[in-house]
């Protein structure tokens, strides 16, 4: 039996065009001789809809689109993820699904067992959970039907977050196991991630001695990027075809071929770097032009971080959709806009400069009667950078383009960054990406040619808010502050034990104070792209208004409890 596994990029709600895209697929994949077509988790209204759900219209136009799929893909049979009504008196008013499309007729359904409720995910507030596993007869198989969370649960494989085994369970139905397992998901991308989920399949395959059949979401949904790499895996846990990364694809496989393939080579998934760029482009494109965008402006300072969101930026959109703005005042080194010029050159997008003196002396003048002098003061510095917002703002809602911010992780971490100023923006790229990995993407972009001049990736950081400005000055070289940071947020360690992995007590105390007092800030700034196990906003859930701090023995320590920048 020949399956397709069609792993879509939906935009969620746009049932016409989710709809009409499937029906293209699905007519694509029977001209291919194939029985079955399986589309992924909540194919219809694309994942994650939060609280649309909770809206009786989003669920009836779901349903609507249901009904044309069912008319319009006649001739083959479908599996599809989508919304299903609980018909039940108790419990949530809906079930995450899987139909069964045989033919032109619905003929069957299973719903989604393991709710999960942690990270980024929230599916106990929407749907309730299914009390059994569905194995559906088809063409003289027995598939068995998971959705995503379902086939993570496995104790040999990972630590159980839940009571219930969906495939255990199929595996001891009186009435036969599957020969083949299917699962359909919404499984966003992240670090490390890729090595993990093989693993869990590998060995589920081989403990059920079952063939799986994986598809999987692609593309980029606000903060989340889902990676799709669709797969085959047979019943020894190798891959034997895969579908392409971070796009839409068709992956064909044959029930009976389980051999593995060079013709559909794996994603290196040791070439973090490459998987980071590629998502951060993938996330880009894709924010920006499902919420309706085709043009993007952006601040090029002459520094890394603008440096990389530049090029990110050209990749995802093309140059001639990209505007830079260099902004220098007196504080900025000749090179920095004669670097962020050389830039535009290498990529072909459009900047512009404009010096901010004139606009600061003005300012100056205003306030100075209700602030006295506060020149070389943090005002001063954060009035720059809102300066340079507001410019960036006016062009964005002039010219009806969507205003990237640059800041990186470790900045948004401590703080390090101007509410209202280089804080703005519709979309900040790196905001999950730490300034240690902001430098490697810059070494994998130049890693052919010269694309971002070489003096930015030497040149020191620094704001350039004041004369002689570092980032060190204000903060420990980030190769101390990202561990600290990772160790702290990522890793959830107490700061008893990251002294004990060999930091500075005073500068992990200092770290985490800022880190935990500058949750304010992180709550008003732009939707970033995900791209570690915990990123700021999306998925972290922290009181702003809150006076918890590990103690280490001692009272309040110093260092960098008290920072003078960027407020």
């Amino acid at each position: 039996m020949k399956i397709a596994l069609i792993q879509t990029n939906p935009v969620i709600g746009d049932f016409t065009g989710n709809t009409a895209r499937m029906i293209k697929l699905v007519a694509k994949a029977r001209d291919q001789g194939c029985d079955l077509a399986i589309f992924p988790e909540l194919a219809l209204s694309g994942y994650p809809p939060r609280d649309l759900l909770e809206r009786r219209e989003f669920i009836a136009a779901q349903n609507e689109a249901l009904i044309t799929l069912v008319k319009k893909t006649a001739g083959i049979s479908i599996i599809c993820g989508a919304a299903l009504k609980n018909k039940g008196k108790i419990g949530k008013p809906l079930y995450n699904g899987a139909l069964i499309i045989d033919n032109g007729r619905i003929s069957g359904a299973a719903v989604k067992r393991l709710l999960p409720s942690y990270d980024v995910f929230d599916e106990s507030r929407y749907f309730e959970a299914g009390r059994s596993s569905s194995i559906i007869r088809f063409k003289g198989l027995r598939l068995g039907i998971t959705i995503c969370e379902d086939i993570w649960n496995d104790k040999n494989a990972v630590d159980c977050l839940y009571h219930a085994d969906p495939v255990a369970e199929m595996m001891a139905d009186p009435d036969g196991s599957p020969d083949i397992l299917i699962n359909i998901a919404a499984s966003p991308f992240r670090l490390g991630k890729a090595a993990i989920k093989k693993n869990i399949f590998k060995k589920l395959c081989r403990r059920h001695d079952l063939p799986l059949l994986y598809v999987n979401q692609a593309g980029g949904q606000d903060a989340l990027v889902f990676d799709g790499r669709s797969l085959a895996m047979n019943r020894d846990g190798e891959v034997f075809a895969l579908a392409d990364a971070f796009t839409e694809d068709i992956l064909i496989v044959d029930s009976e071929d389980t051999e593995t393939s060079e013709d559909r080579p794996e994603y290196p998934e040791s070439d973090e770097d490459a998987m980071v760029f590629t998502a951060l482009t993938c996330g880009t494109r894709d924010y920006v032009r499902k919420c309706g965008f085709k043009k993007i402006v952006l601040g090029l300072s002459g520094g890394i971080d603008s440096a990389v969101c530049a090029v990110i930026a050209t990749m995802a959109l093309g140059s001639d959709n990209v505007m830079a703005m260099a902004m220098p005042s007196r504080y900025s080194a000749p090179e920095s806009t004669a670097d962020a010029e050389k830039l535009s050159e290498r990529l072909g997008f459009k900047i512009s400069k404009t010096p901010i003196d004139g606009l600061m002396a003005v300012f100056s003048a205003s306030l100075g009667p209700i602030l006295g002098k506060f020149e070389g003061s943090p005002t001063e510095q954060n009035l720059q950078a809102r300066l340079r917002g507001m410019l960036l703002m006016a062009v964005a809602n002039h010219q009806g383009r969507i205003l990237l911010t640059t800041g990186n992780k470790s900045e948004m971490a401590v703080g390090y960054c101007t509410l209202y100023g280089d804080m703005n923006g519709g979309l900040a790229v790196l905001s999950d990406v730490p300034k240690h990995m902001v430098y490697r993407l810059a070494g994998y972009i130049n890693r052919e040619e010269e694309i971002i001049p070489s003096r930015i990736i030497r040149r020191p950081p620094s704001a350039e808010l004041a004369p002689d400005q570092r980032d060190d000055d204000d903060l420990p070289p980030y190769d101390e502050l990202d561990p600290i940071l990772t160790a702290w947020v990522e890793e959830n360690r107490s700061l008893e034990e990251i002294i004990a992995a060999g930091h500075d007590p005073d500068t992990a105390a200092g770290v985490i104070d800022r880190i935990m007092s500058n949750e304010h800030k992180r709550a008003q700034a732009a939707p970033g792209i995900k791209i570690t196990s915990k990123a700021f906003g999306y998925g972290r859930r922290y009181p702003i208004a809150q006076g918890y701090r590990e103690k280490i023995g001692r009272d309040k320590p110093e260092g960098m409890t008290n920072p003078g920048r960027k407020r």
